[in-house]
């Protein structure tokens, strides 16, 4: 997924960058509003994770902000403030989930994953495409019933295709799931993903459409 971190402490925001990329996100890390405004007006976020208290002003006004414009994207509030009726006030304000620092980084990681199934229409983190079982939770995947091992980068490309199955996706698509602001793309990056999940997959569970891009094919192969 394409991840938009809003946060002003530093060695927080650092953590939870790191675990967010680890995980096989990429993450644009902002530490103000304006920035964060900026972004989501000019990038298509799969996720976003929202502090409150910003230098700039309120996460709350930035939230309300996100959905009056019609922005659908999922948000998780981080923050300190642990009392009953700013959770509730966030929930009113279009939020997803909310959760309390100090938090476990694991928890982050798993409740990211269960709020990106359900807005994906997949509250079961296991689904099946072809002759490949996949655990959305555990980013495990068997083919024929053997475990097929992919890499964080690999599984990140993957999960662009679960999400589309049998939809065509760009270069700069499967680009964007890869890559945060700033990173330098080499040319052929995507093509060596798409070959090496081929080799795990199968040869024929990408399919290049010319010109155009890939898809993942949907039946037995």
């Amino acid at each position: 997924m394409r991840v938009l971190l809003v946060e002003d402490t530093v060695g927080l925001g650092e953590a939870v960058r790191d675990q967010i990329a680890d995980d096989g996100h990429a993450v644009d890390w902002m530490q103000t509003l304006a920035f964060a405004e900026a972004s989501v007006r000019t990038t298509a976020y799969d996720l976003v994770l929202l502090d409150l208290m910003l230098p700039d002003g309120h996460g709350f006004d930035f939230l309300r902000t996100l959905r009056a414009t019609g922005i659908t994207t999922p948000v998780i509030i981080l923050t300190a403030r642990d009392q009953v009726s700013d959770r509730i006030e966030g929930l009113n304000a279009g939020a997803d989930d909310y959760l309390v620092k100090p938090f476990d980084l694991s928890e982050l990681s798993a409740r990211v994953a269960a709020v990106a199934r359900r807005y994906r229409g997949n509250p079961s983190p296991i689904i099946q495409v072809g002759d490949l079982v996949i655990d959305l939770g555990d980013h495990r995947i068997s083919r024929n019933g053997q475990p097929v091992e992919l890499t964080a980068r690999e599984w990140a490309l993957f999960e662009g295709f679960i999400q589309r199955p049998g939809m065509l996706l760009s270069r700069s698509q499967l680009e964007d799931r890869l890559y945060a602001f700033g990173a330098e793309i080499e040319s052929n990056t995507i093509e060596v993903y798409v070959s090496r999940l081929r080799k795990k997959l199968g040869r024929d569970a990408i399919v290049t459409v010319r010109g155009m891009g890939y898809r993942l094919e949907t039946h037995g192969h």
